[in-house]
């Protein structure tokens, strides 16, 4: 019988990089707990344990044994505010303890400045809006944890999720949102943009994982995805799609009338920027550590993601 590599929870299973990253570690051959609320995703060979996030002691419970611990922990797109998203940390935090264990942590770019084109781990952090601010504090609130030795930190940092059964980001929300009237909602510049396939990025955390005895007690690596135009994505979702579709603009001016009412909206409104600007991120130790050819090419990976939508939402019709 094999060994298993490691034992790693999962805390936030049922989100976007939780769930994509228990299938990673699964399929590398780790020992894999799924912590959260319900068991609404299943994943082969996984453990689930329920549990609630609010309670620290129940957090403790599920990662007492753990050698890993994934923080796929996240609030609600518009329920980041009044010290909400710190404070769901500092229970983490708390769980952890001086545990000596490695966290695991999902970054994005928002700790950046629109004005910054190339973001590598050396580039200054200048948030742009206040929920950069949010992120930038809960990464310091884990490097204060590893400067006094409480346990290891490795923060991947990412572009826009996307992947094969992944909902509620924007690619569904709002690229896709008519694509069964035929309409698919895209800047109509043609300023690249950072996705991350969610296999890759999944992969990419084993990567580290299995290397953490060689780095330092807080790390952040930059995950490149891909780097690709409007147009790139419209022509991989047309050679999936079932009918032909029309490209329109990205409706700005509804979404933010929708934001009036819509929390949601208008915070994903704010962040506009970030199409609007060309932020790539960029990596060499975290490439050296992938090796080459790691990655699926984006045709193939937009093309399974929206494939398994238009089979989704034939079903559901």
């Amino acid at each position: 019988m094999k060994m298993a590599k490691g034992k790693i929870v999962i805390l936030g299973i049922n989100g976007h990089v939780g769930h994509a990253a228990a299938e990673a570690f699964a399929a590398a051959g780790w020992q894999v707990t799924g912590f959260g609320r319900s068991n609404r995703q299943p994943v082969a060979g996984v453990e689930f344990v329920a549990g609630d996030a609010d309670d620290v002691a129940a957090l403790k419970a599920a990662i007492a044994d753990a050698d890993v611990v994934f923080n796929g922990l996240n609030l609600p797109y518009d329920k980041w505010f009044d010290g909400r998203a710190e404070a769901q940390l500092a229970r983490v935090i708390e769980a952890m303890g001086a545990s000596g264990k490695t966290m695991l942590f999902p970054g994005n770019v928002y700790n950046y400045a629109a004005s910054e084109t190339l973001l590598t781990p050396d580039t200054p952090e200048r948030p742009e809006r206040p929920r950069g601010e949010i992120r930038l504090r809960m990464e310091a609130m884990l490097k204060a944890a590893a400067a006094r030795g409480a346990f290891q930190t490795i923060v991947v940092r990412a572009g826009d999720f996307f992947g094969p059964g992944s909902h509620n980001d924007y690619l569904d929300l709002l690229i896709l949102r008519e694509a069964a009237k035929g309409r698919v909602a895209l800047a109509a510049h043609e300023v690249p943009h950072s996705w991350a396939y969610l296999p890759d990025l999944g992969r990419a955390f084993v990567a580290v994982a299995e290397r953490r005895e060689e780095l330092a007690g807080y790390e952040a690596f930059h995950f490149a995805g891909h780097f690709v135009t409007s147009g790139e994505v419209f022509e991989a979702i047309q050679a999936v799609s079932p009918k032909m579709l029309t490209r329109v603009p990205t409706p700005w001016t509804m979404l933010s009338l929708l934001g009036l009412a819509m929390p949601l909206m208008r915070e994903i409104v704010k962040m506009r920027y970030l199409w609007d600007n060309p932020m790539r991120l960029a990596d060499p130790r975290l490439e050296a550590i992938l090796g080459p050819d790691f990655g699926t090419p984006f045709d193939e990976a937009m093309g399974r993601t929206v494939a398994r939508f238009f089979t989704e939402s034939r079903q559901a019709a």
